[in-house]
């Protein structure tokens, strides 16, 4: 199954304000592991940004200086996520972005999940966590995510976080190939255990004292005299 873990930035927090993305952050997941492949671009929003949204992003206009317009890199973007599965955080928020942008580009095909099918983990954490904080950094605490490397929020580090985050929501997982090590992101690989091999269990069977089993006759008798018992003539099974 091929998924690709999304996170974007922006330059305030609503379309309805003309607000648009700086950037895009995306790891592709196949079968559960990361593959390798990333998309990552920094997009001029030609608008100014929002005080409090630099504050945590920490990405200035001057840095986007120079760098494409969102319908420059639209068609290489589409491509990638064509057919996947995104695993969003707050989805409403970056789908609703992104679809924006892809309306003020007049794009033949608007809408996001025209191009692949979404997952919100925000929902997901929900449903396992409710009545608890689920931000992501929260989820990275309860899940024991290393986020030491992220001083501000960043599309593609919050990408990597938000993979790690979902494969331990979703099965215990948080290594994020077969070699840990070799990719720099740590985790807890998940302890695989076999089949249990009965020949050589050691059971310990503990019988009933004769009190215990008149107690537990006398039981059945008080139960058989209000109608029939299924604990007596073998009908239990």
């Amino acid at each position: 199954m091929r998924q690709v873990v999304l996170d974007t930035e922006t330059t305030g927090l609503s379309t309805a304000e003309g607000h648009r993305i700086i950037e895009i952050g995306c790891l592709e997941l196949q079968n559960r592991r990361l593959t390798g492949r990333e998309f990552h671009c920094f997009i001029n929003p030609e608008r100014e940004i929002d005080e409090g949204a630099e504050q945590v992003h920490g990405i200035s206009l001057s840095d986007l200086q120079g760098r494409p317009f969102f319908a420059e890199i639209a068609d290489e973007f589409l491509e990638f996520i064509r057919d996947s599965e995104l695993v969003i955080h707050n989805a409403e928020f970056d789908v609703g972005f992104l679809d924006y942008e892809l309306s003020l580009m007049n794009h033949a095909r608007p809408r996001i999940a025209e191009h692949a099918s979404v997952l919100d983990t925000l929902g997901l954490a929900r449903k396992l966590h409710p009545g608890q904080r689920n931000s992501l950094d929260a989820l990275c605490k309860r899940y024991n995510v290393d986020a030491s490397r992220r001083d501000v929020h960043g599309a593609l580090i919050d990408s990597e976080l938000l993979a790690r985050v979902y494969l331990a929501m979703t099965g215990g997982q948080t290594a994020l190939s077969l070699d840990a090590e070799s990719t720099g992101l740590g985790g807890v690989t998940q302890e695989r255990r076999g089949a249990v091999d009965r020949e050589t269990l050691n059971l310990v069977v503990v019988t009933a004292s004769d009190d215990e089993l008149a107690a537990h006759e006398a039981l059945l008798d008080r139960i058989e005299a209000s109608g029939s018992c299924v604990w007596r003539g073998g009908d239990a099974n």
